[in-house]
This record gives C-alpha cells, sequence and structure tokens, in this order.
C-alpha cells in the first residue's frame, strides 16, 4: 500500500509543507502527500479542539437565569443546538484520529472494501474517507434498500 508512513510533516521543511499540494503524476500517497494530508488531519483536530474549547467558555458564561419564559426558551433551544454540534465534531475528532493512524500503519489513501485508491479528489475533500466513491455510492444505496423496507 503507502510507502514510507512514517515520515511526519516535521520532518518535511515548513515551506515544502505549506505550498505543496499533492498531484496525480506522483506517486499515490508517497511521503510527502502523507505528510500533507497528515499535516491536514491535525490543522483541522486544532480547529475544532479550540472551537469547543470556546463553547464552554461561552456556555459557562451564559448559565443566566432569564426571567423570560421565551428568552429562556430561546437559549435553551441555542445551548441544545451547540452541544448536538460539539457531539458531530467529537465524533469527527475520531474519524481524524482514525485517518491519522492510517497514515501511520501505511493503509491511509486506500479503500477499506477494495484495497483500491481513494483519490487525492475526494481525500482533499473528505480527508477522513475510508472508501472510494464507488464503494460509498455501493454502501449508500444498500442503506437505501435497506432502509426503505
Amino acid at each position: 500500500m503507502g510507502c514510507g508512513a512514517k515520515m511526519s510533516a516535521v520532518e518535511l521543511s515548513k515551506s515544502d509543507t505549506d505550498a505543496y499540494r499533492p498531484k496525480d503524476d506522483e506517486e499515490y500517497m508517497n511521503e510527502r502527500q502523507l505528510a500533507y494530508f497528515r499535516k491536514k488531519l491535525i490543522s483541522w483536530k486544532t480547529e475544532i479542539l479550540a472551537g469547543s474549547k470556546e463553547t464552554v467558555s461561552v456556555m459557562q458564561k451564559e448559565t443566566e437565569n432569564h426571567p423570560d419564559l421565551v428568552d429562556r426558551a430561546s437559549s435553551e433551544a441555542d445551548r441544545a443546538l451547540e452541544l448536538r454540534t460539539r457531539d458531530r465534531q467529537r465524533k469527527l475528532i475520531s474519524k481524524i484520529d482514525e485517518a491519522i493512524a492510517r497514515i501511520d500503519d501505511g493503509s491511509y489513501g486506500f479503500c477499506e472494501e477494495t484495497g483500491e485508491p481513494i483519490g487525492l479528489g475526494r481525500l482533499e475533500a473528505r480527508p477522513t474517507a475510508t472508501l472510494s466513491i464507488e464503494a460509498q455510492e455501493r454502501h449508500e444505496r444498500s442503506e437505501r434498500v435497506h432502509r426503505d423496507d
């Protein structure tokens, strides 16, 4: 599968990883590509965690008791929406960690069903992808069939 998966973004010069974009004409999941996606995943995770800390801080400050029922209901609805959003992001962090583990074990970028390359375009758009587009479409069709039963 991937080659040299142990190289980290730190091992590449900062200017090299900042300017680099994976290209279709190079070896798939080479060290530079793996370092690029590792950096992208870690950066995404850092953003999510920073947003989460900010949410906790804001929610702690907004524990006031609203005397008006409409204000209280609105505040509770906002809080519930924020908590649902943070729960989805918690699950996303888990997927990011799994993707980083796949970079480490050399399986990143390859479909977990077929073993075929997922593709740079799909990984750019969804760096946590584990299925090729074709496998994902089959999976979604299967879900629709079972849901309609």
